[in-house]
């Protein structure tokens, strides 16, 4: 069957710019009742996206648990002919809600970060910030009856601190740790030899011409301090001069030793004029108390003996300690009487009533070594854990030096510089400023030759009367004399100091 022909009419060419124009306006035709507005949600894919999304997110859950505490009725619930919504179990209002609650979170943060973004534009950046916690601002002119205690910001000016909550700057508390001053080292510029045996015990005289020295070998050395020749040698004890003192008030010379005793020497005669006889064991320190004639000696019978210089009586048997009593130093006012022991204790006594005022205990090791200024109202004492400092008349803990010198430190002193030194079992000698306890210096002896190296130790130190010299009495049976270098500069010896971190009040 021959198929029937439609004749078309001729096609008119249109140009591609027609073409467009007239698409343009059938789209216009057909959105132009509901321009500038965003089309309806349909609901159906609504549904199937949001049962997609819990799908994805709880999958685990929905696997895991087959039974959920407080589960709702699983019988799905009908809805209405025109309705969309779905049957709901149990686990899904369960899921439900935990979403909800996870989409505010989202929300909550997305609304702080609008506004942060929105600050930052607005201000300026940096000036922006969100709070988080205290901090210390500067004060200005009318920040005067105000707290130095603000709170501190966290600008969002980059992209690497999104984690706000995690970039809180902490309260920061500026060093009031006191710097040191430039201190120039000391060197050795003079070495005596002289003794037979280990130098213990040292003491200058007043007139700062002279000074003396006990020795293990039981002689007493008296030695010119500018030159460093022996001028005399004493003798009488029996065994090693462990103490030795000059008295200021009279021409009286004390020393004391192993042997037990404690002998007065008139330095005019230069002979034994008294002797004071009472401790059982060996003695071990000796002081003078600077306004009254009175001598203070301790020992290996853990005592302190107080004695009458003239009348030689004892006049107090300072009994407190548990172990032997190897530093003292005295004042002319309360507390008189101040003793460490190897019971790892420091005594304040009371000079009246001969009883003890109060008991240090901050040290977890031997006490062998104290050092009172000579201007200020403070002491250090020295033990194998810590060089520690504390005030008078109270005894309260200052501080600790900074640095520990990791030794048993038998000696000490200080001048009215404010320069300390202490000796060790090591043959070290440390230098620190008083103010700040900053170690400025940490020299080592060196032996003299045919002595071992082990005989590097430092028994005794002390400083002339003027703080310009120091006299180590060492275990190699040498006297090293020390002076500061005088060619040092800032340059040469730069101060390398940093405050501590934290104050340790222990």
């Amino acid at each position: 069957m021959p198929g029937t022909t439609v004749e078309m009419g001729p096609i008119e060419p249109q140009s591609l710019k027609k073409l467009c124009l007239k698409s343009l306006k059938k789209s216009r035709d057909l959105f132009s009742p509901i321009h500038f507005q965003l089309a309806p949600l349909d609901p159906e894919s609504k549904r199937i996206r949001m049962s997609h999304k819990i799908s994805v997110e709880y999958k685990g859950i929905k696997v895991g648990s087959e039974i959920v505490p407080g589960q709702v009725n699983t019988a799905a619930v009908e809805a209405s002919g025109s309705s969309n919504i779905l049957s709901i179990s149990g686990i899904d209002v369960f899921l439900i809600v935990h979403l909800h609650v996870y989409l505010l979170m989202l929300i909550v943060d997305l609304v702080l970060c609008v506004q942060v973004i929105l600050g930052f534009h607005k201000k300026g950046g940096a000036q922006n910030a969100l709070v988080v916690g205290p901090s210390l601002q500067p004060k200005t002119q009318n920040d005067v009856g105000v707290s130095g205690k603000s709170t501190s910001v966290i600008t969002a000016s980059g992209s690497s601190e999104r984690n706000f909550s995690n970039s809180a700057i902490m309260e920061r508390i500026p060093s009031k740790w006191p710097r040191p001053i430039w201190r120039p080292p000391w060197k050795s510029y003079r070495v005596i030899s002289g003794h037979l045996g280990w130098v213990r015990s040292i003491a200058f005289d007043p007139s700062n011409t002279w000074f003396g020295t006990g020795s293990a070998d039981r002689t007493i050395k008296i030695w010119d301090v500018g030159s460093g020749r022996l001028k005399l040698t004493l003798t009488g004890h029996i065994e090693q001069v462990r103490g030795l003192a000059v008295s200021q008030r009279h021409t009286y010379m004390f020393s004391a030793g192993d042997d037990k005793q404690v002998k007065c020497w008139d330095l005019e005669q230069n002979k034994v004029v008294r002797s004071y006889h009472g401790h059982l064991s060996g003695v071990y320190c000796l002081a003078l108390h600077p306004t009254i004639d009175l001598l203070l000696t301790g020992g290996r019978d853990s005592v302190c003996r107080v004695w009458d210089i003239r009348t030689k009586v004892q006049a107090f048997a300072l009994s407190g300690h548990d172990n032997t009593v190897c530093s003292v130093f005295t004042r002319p006012t309360d507390p008189q009487v101040v003793t460490g022991s190897h019971d790892s204790t420091i005594k304040f006594w009371d000079l009246r009533y001969g009883k003890t005022m109060l008991t240090l205990t901050h040290h977890k090791k031997s006490v062998r070594a104290m050092a009172l200024h000579p201007t200020k109202h403070c002491f250090a004492s020295a033990s194998a854990d810590n060089i520690k400092k504390f005030s008078l008349p109270k005894g309260e803990f200052l501080h600790n030096m900074l640095s520990q010198q990791k030794t048993i430190i038998n000696a000490m002193a200080v001048n009215e510089d404010g320069v300390m030194a202490t000796g060790g079992d090591n043959g070290s000698l440390w230098f620190w400023d008083w103010k700040s306890g900053h170690n400025f210096q940490q020299a080592q002896t060196i032996v003299q030759p045919g002595s071992l190296d082990s005989e590097a130790g430092i028994y005794a130190l002390s400083y002339d009367l003027t703080g310009s010299r120091l006299v180590t009495c060492e275990a190699d049976k040498t006297i090293k004399m020390w002076k500061e270098d005088e060619d040092a500069t800032t340059e040469t010896h730069p101060l390398n100091f940093k405050p501590p971190k934290d104050i340790r009040r222990f």
